[in-house]
């Protein structure tokens, strides 16, 4: 799981906030719940779910 996410990780992983599925972003090394309009980060290839590690995506943001 270094530069991609492991696509069966990806498969079981939901947003801890709202449980909807996630959009891995490999550029940004983020998984984003479109619903909550949050990214969670992905850090040395271990994605990072907790709702105070989120971010708020900006109103331009797009996925």
């Amino acid at each position: 799981m270094s530069a991609a996410l492991d696509r069966r990780l990806l498969d079981v992983l939901v947003c801890p906030i709202c449980k909807s599925s996630l959009v891995y972003v490999q550029s940004a090394q983020e998984l984003v719940c479109k619903a909550d309009r949050v990214a969670f980060p992905i850090r040395d290839g271990i994605p990072v779910m907790l709702e105070e590690e989120a971010r708020q995506l900006g109103p331009e943001e797009e996925y």
